[in-house]
């Protein structure tokens, strides 16, 4: 029972460390990562208070260094997932009723482990299995996670301070409980963050989770639960599982106790998912909520008014950080013809100047792909462009994978703005560019509406007040996220709430309160303290 009103810590965004030569953060994650590397980790699924090894096992081995095993997983079948609903369920009776202070003290003790003691574990581990530069790991593993359990916090308090108005007489109140059964949470392999923050968003308001990491991010995510585990999250409540997907799925789905699906990954299997729920529709307790972030094709538009240096920059960033492989990522482009040549100038220049190779190297600003699947994707896309004559390759288009799956940060320029490249999610750093005459921004606007099935972010570049008011309202269906004369990328917890609409999502705004109030159900109770005893109203007479 509560016996008080709790304001909780005041939510900050985690500073951004430098690892710059000789700093002690560079040593320290060096450290860690020459001993995860020369490892060799054993990670369980959890389920319950067991860490469960059945022998079936797949190898972990970085993308930058593909024949070299820093590990095994062990993968189940039916009768796990099956487990992990059960025990999801049980945890619910004690979790479920929990004070909301004494959950809140669990997410915020894990964002300071995670500030503190594992913050070179968890990056160096990303680095490591997602093949993230030091930069990278550190926004996304470190600090964006620590933002995500903080700010979260923060809006659960908001929330649950959210009250109705009363009345002489009465008391009007809201309970915000968590759903009736278990949430599913599917997470990709390319954030950390994400992998921590979909099942520990819905955990935090009360719920119990089955969770499937993705098979390339479980080096990470055996991290992740170490943090849980250490933070004091009782048994049960979050559950991770791995092994055939479509068995995990459908398994989940079957459950009449399924209430929720927390989902990021691509777009046509979250369709696929949503298909599945509804045909089960009929065997379950309660409607499930359905929460999904999955793809994007991502723009960025100049004005001729815009200045080149800044574009060229959002570009590069845009485009080729972590390789491209971000739902956000600058991956189609229109430039006015009277700046393009100098705005690639630019850009080449950029390329030229990247070192690729290792994330252990901190020099180099690009490493590889995920797995050869990615791999072999883009450079059937790449070497589809030499042999096409609507399309051409104006800087980089190499790739090699004898080591590691690396992929030439590469420039396409399209002759047709409906060209494969422009209309095609790719994720990788690919980044196709369309010229259009000046005289034509009016129609590029509407070119930049009508290309693409997704809408998840975009930018304009522009000195123009008018023409940045204008395509402010021409694009507003086309982005959940855009941005002014900034690259595409970046959203920080709390400050820019993240998600898009179309064919990218349901647009429930991961690092805002819209999340989390996904993961409640409101019950409102009304208390009248003096009841009627006459059934007559005054109109009787």
């Amino acid at each position: 029972m509560g016996k008080g009103f709790f304001n909780v810590p005041v939510a900050i965004n985690e500073p951004v460390k430098g690892y710059a030569p000789g700093s002690p953060e560079r040593e320290t994650v060096s450290k860690q990562y020459k001993a995860y590397f020369n490892g060799n980790v054993d990670v369980p699924m959890y389920i319950g208070s067991k860490e469960v090894r059945t022998g079936d096992t797949r190898t972990m081995t970085p993308p930058h260094d593909h024949q070299h095993v820093v590990g095994t997983y062990h993968i189940g079948g039916k009768a796990h997932t099956e487990e992990a609903i059960a025990t999801a369920l049980e945890a619910r009776n004690q979790w479920s009723q929990m004070p909301w202070e004494q959950r809140a003290a669990i997410f915020l003790r894990a964002a300071e482990l995670i500030a503190g003691p594992y913050r070179a574990k968890i990056n160096a581990a990303t680095m490591i299995a997602q093949s993230k530069t030091i930069h990278q790991a550190e926004i996304d593993a470190a600090c964006e996670f620590i933002d995500f359990l903080r700010f979260n916090v923060e809006f659960m308090s908001d929330i649950y301070s959210e009250q109705p108005n009363s009345d002489d007489g009465i008391w009007n109140r809201v309970e915000y409980r968590p759903l009736e059964g278990f949430i599913y949470a599917i997470t990709p392999f390319n954030f950390t963050a994400i992998a921590g923050n979909l099942p520990a968003s819905a955990a935090m308001m009360g719920n119990t989770v089955v969770w499937k990491p993705s098979d390339s991010q479980v080096f990470s995510a055996n991290v992740i639960m170490e943090v849980f585990k250490e933070a004091g999250l009782p048994d049960g409540v979050i559950n991770m599982v791995m092994g055939d997907p479509v068995e995990i799925t459908n398994t989940v789905l079957a459950s009449p106790d399924f209430a929720g699906l927390h989902f990021t990954g691509s777009t046509f299997v979250f369709k696929e998912l949503w298909k599945k729920i509804g045909e089960n529709i009929h065997n379950y307790k309660t409607y499930p909520r359905i929460v999904g972030e999955t793809g994007g094709k991502d723009f960025i538009i100049a004005h001729p008014s815009a200045n080149p240096k800044q574009v060229a920059t959002g570009i590069t960033r845009g485009a080729f950080e972590f390789q491209g492989q971000k739902c956000s990522a600058a991956s189609r482009v229109y430039l006015p013809k009277s700046m393009a040549e100098e705005v690639l100038g630019y850009v080449k220049e950029d390329i030229a100047s990247f070192k690729m190779g290792s994330p252990e190297d901190m020099s180099n600003f690009i490493t590889a792909v995920i797995h050869e699947g990615s791999f072999d994707k883009l450079a059937k896309y790449i070497d589809q462009v030499k042999e096409d004559a609507d399309a051409e390759i104006v800087a980089g288009g190499n790739y090699d994978k004898s080591k590691g799956y690396f992929i030439q940060p590469t420039v396409i320029l399209a002759k047709d703005p409906k060209y494969t490249t422009m209309c095609t999610e790719l994720f990788g750093p690919v980044v196709t560019i369309y010229v259009y005459d000046d005289a034509d921004w009016a129609d590029t606007l509407k070119l930049v509406d009508a290309t693409s099935e997704y809408a998840l972010t975009g930018a304009v570049f522009s000195t123009d007040r008018y023409a940045i008011t204008e395509a402010t309202k021409a694009l507003e269906n086309c982005a959940g996220n855009f941005y002014i004369n900034d690259k595409p990328t970046g959203a920080v917890v709390g400050q820019q709430p993240f998600g898009g609409a179309r064919a990218s999502g349901t647009n429930d705004k991961a690092g805002s309160a819209q999340n989390l109030l996904r993961w409640v159900s409101p019950r409102l109770i009304k208390e009248t303290f003096v009841s009627p005893s006459d059934y007559r109203y005054p109109f009787l007479g």
